[in-house]
């Protein structure tokens, strides 16, 4: 671009009230100048009118890292009892040629595998929702969960997996989900993030995790998401160096902000704003975080319902917990991960103790939220980048088997926030393999997100690089038959 062009496009208002002459200048004065550059250091992340009456103001997601095999959880399949063994190519209707990764393309046969948990049927005005004995938990809830049975994605590895999951491409560089309601919806808080991250460890092979999962990508630098540790500052340098009073670092952060208002008004670079911003926010926080990471104000009977670990900071029902603690105090979007669900190999051993570690929590989450009045304005999601295959991967074993990625079809549910509770959208074939009816693809599933929070999933755009951009890129219709 040409530099006289780019610094055109630079100019903001900053700017324009700090170089002009005559008599608009003096008429707002440097009191007057003063307040508008403080009003505009809120403005970036200050609460904003939804595009339409919106049901929920939050979100809690929930992703299961390494994708968790629906046909051992959700989807129940007895015909894969009834072909069990029988090799899956030799049923070209059902694979179809389809894309499978390099980990099984190679074996001689895609031998079929049946679960070897039971299921436990809970009726509804339909088909009935199936949850397998490994979320006994969850399935006393399932009266509040809505499962989306029909989910398809294009990514089959988890990189790309995750990353479309959480950014709406393949591609990395994208704004999250989180950043994205941040720059449509504003903050609602002063001390807190408006989109912050946790993370616990699971049991089976861990997927790399990349910050870039949570970052703004080329929306502006406030709406990044924040990630609170489990240690024992749950934000590094959160505290204060020795000898350093509080009032030493306000003053500190006075001079700085001065010196960063002054370096706005000459570049007219936006990060620099964002500097300003994240700046006031970490003072803010060394107040808030300790109180909101303290679970010593919740009740015995609070703490019994997620279960023991919730003792253990960084497990998963500790992350639970302080995400309800979070939902309590406006954060907008609250994303959990754990990980590893990507079991390859005796997969029935793995996926046991991974249910343990989030079943008791997830239900504890839904049940808290609800009897708190939270529930229905806050939006629960849970799910993988994927699914798993019907097949076996490597030697077959009806006690040890493995199961491989699988973006064909898999299992979602969500709960709260405007979604109609105790129903399955969408079917997959009697070996669940493929989509049968009502196929929901990830573009689908943020824009009927983004339309719960009262965004208008097309008109969520922003411009960069000569384009605009949205989070469901040019695809997405809103799943209606899920609304409330």
């Amino acid at each position: 671009m040409n530099p006289i062009e780019e610094r055109r496009r630079l100019l903001n208002r900053r700017q324009f009230f700090g170089r002009a002459t005559g008599s608009v200048a003096a008429g707002v004065g440097v009191g007057a100048l003063a307040s508008l550059l403080a009003r505009d250091g809120r403005a970036a992340w200050a609460p904003r009118r939804p595009h339409h009456a919106a049901r929920a103001r939050r979100v809690i997601y929930l992703h299961m890292m390494g994708g968790p095999s629906q046909l051992d959880l959700f989807d129940h399949k007895p015909a894969l009892r009834e072909h069990a063994g029988e090799d899956l190519r030799a049923m070209p209707d059902v694979y179809q040629d389809q894309r499978i990764t390099g980990m099984t393309s190679g074996q001689s046969t895609l031998p079929l595998v049946p679960s070897t948990f039971a299921f436990e049927h809970h009726a509804n005005d339909t088909d009935g929702i199936w949850v397998s004995e490994l979320f006994p938990h969850t399935a006393a809830i399932a009266r509040e969960l809505t499962f989306i049975r029909s989910m398809h994605t294009e990514a089959i590895n988890h990189e790309p997996g995750v990353c479309f999951m959480q950014t709406g491409s393949q591609i990395p560089g994208r704004p999250s989900i989180g950043a994205w309601l941040g720059y449509g919806l504003g903050r609602v808080n002063d001390e807190l993030p408006g989109f912050v991250v946790l993370i616990s460890q699971g049991f089976g092979n861990m997927q790399t995790l990349s910050t870039r999962l949570w970052s703004s990508g080329f929306l502006p630098g406030e709406h990044q998401g924040v990630r609170l540790r489990s240690a024992d500052d749950p934000v590094l340098f959160l505290n204060d160096p020795p000898g350093v009073r509080r009032a030493d670092r306000r003053r500190m952060l006075d001079l700085v902000s001065e010196l960063n208002e002054a370096e706005l008004r000459r570049s007219g670079d936006p990060e620099v704003r964002t500097r300003i911003a994240q700046a006031e926010m970490a003072f803010r926080m060394q107040m808030s975080v300790p109180e909101l990471t303290d679970f010593s104000g919740e009740t015995e009977e609070t703490l019994a319902l997620y279960g023991d670990d919730v003792r253990k900071p960084g497990t998963f029902a500790a992350n639970c917990l302080l995400a309800r603690r979070l939902a309590e105090r406006d954060v907008r979007f609250i994303q959990l991960y754990h990980r590893g669900w990507d079991a390859h190999g005796n997969l029935p051993a793995e996926i046991r103790e991974q249910a343990k570690a989030v079943d008791r929590a997830q239900a504890a989450l839904v049940s808290d939220l609800k009897r708190r009045g939270l529930l229905d304005d806050t939006l629960v999601v849970w799910g993988g980048e994927f699914g798993r295959t019907g097949y076996c991967q490597g030697k077959y074993d009806e006690k040890t088997y493995g199961r491989d990625h699988h973006p064909r079809c898999f299992t979602m549910w969500l709960a709260g926030g405007g979604v109609r509770p105790g129903i399955t959208h969408g079917e997959t074939d009697e070996l669940g393999y493929n989509v049968a009816r009502d196929p929901v693809h990830v573009h689908d599933l943020h824009a009927t997100m983004l339309h719960l929070l009262g965004l208008d999933h097309e008109r969520l755009t922003y411009r960069f690089q000569g384009r605009r951009y949205r989070l469901t890129d040019v695809a997405g219709e809103i799943v209606t038959p899920i609304l409330a």
